[in-house]
């Protein structure tokens, strides 16, 4: 090692990390947003990566009532999401679920199976028990998405 750097002595700036990769942007939809200073997902190149998906409302920003309609609205938010990105449903590669009960995954497999017909082009899923889930959350989701 040199002798600045052994006496912990630098000149000029310092820079720690890096700089934000050029093309990263940020995406958000109408009716989502988290309380946090945070995007709905974020894209650089072909990569999408969500924050977050809860199964709000679009319409009045509230959690939607209910297993069901959290999970409608869930798997909504994703489409919408991964469209706001430049991409369809078809290049979700991943889903991780979060579920306060997983003994109700049928109320999830049931708009799944809508939104992902065909058994040889749907994503991979993990569903996680999670009793943890606040304010009334049921379920939620990240996803990753591939868009070529």
């Amino acid at each position: 090692m040199d002798s600045d750097h052994q006496s912990r002595q630098h000149h000029g700036a310092v820079t720690l990390g890096r700089a934000a990769p050029a093309g990263r942007s940020a995406v958000y939809i109408a009716g989502f947003s988290h309380k946090n200073p945070i995007p709905a997902a974020c894209r650089i190149g072909p990569l999408v990566e969500s924050g977050c998906v809860l199964g709000t409302d679009p319409a009045t920003g509230q959690l939607a009532e209910g297993i069901e309609a959290q999970c409608h609205h869930m798997l909504d938010n994703l489409r919408r999401i991964v469209e706001a990105a430049g991409g369809n449903t078809g290049d979700v590669v991943k889903v991780t679920v979060w579920m306060k009960d997983r003994t109700q995954r049928p109320a999830l497999n049931a708009p799944w199976l809508a939104m992902f017909p065909d058994p040889a082009t749907r994503p991979a899923r993990h569903a996680i028990h999670a009793p943890e889930l606040d304010m009334g959350k049921l379920i939620e989701c990240v996803f990753t998405a591939y868009i070529a």
